[in-house]
């Protein structure tokens, strides 16, 4: 699980019990141990985020998802949330 998925929850008010709720595979001292270390390492990780974000941004101008795909994936996020949510 990558660090980033955990933060991302975590900034978005998510807490440690909710994000063990949306990662089963880890447990909850997993989520406290990566919050932990990101509230100990902030300024690194969130470069670190920003550095992928920048590069995956970069990639997708360069080799553009087809609409149709887009569509699926947007449809997919939206249960996946509606799921969260419930």
């Amino acid at each position: 699980m990558p660090l980033d998925s955990i933060v991302h929850e975590f900034r978005n008010g998510a807490s440690p019990e909710s994000i063990r709720q949306a990662f089963p595979t880890l447990t909850l001292e997993q989520v406290y141990g990566a919050i932990t270390f990101y509230l100990g390492h902030q300024d690194e990780v969130d470069a670190s985020i920003r550095d992928a974000e920048e590069a995956s941004a970069e990639f997708e101008v360069a080799h553009p998802i087809p609409q149709g795909i887009q569509d699926r994936l947007r449809e997919a996020r939206e249960r996946i949330s509606a799921r969260r949510e419930e």
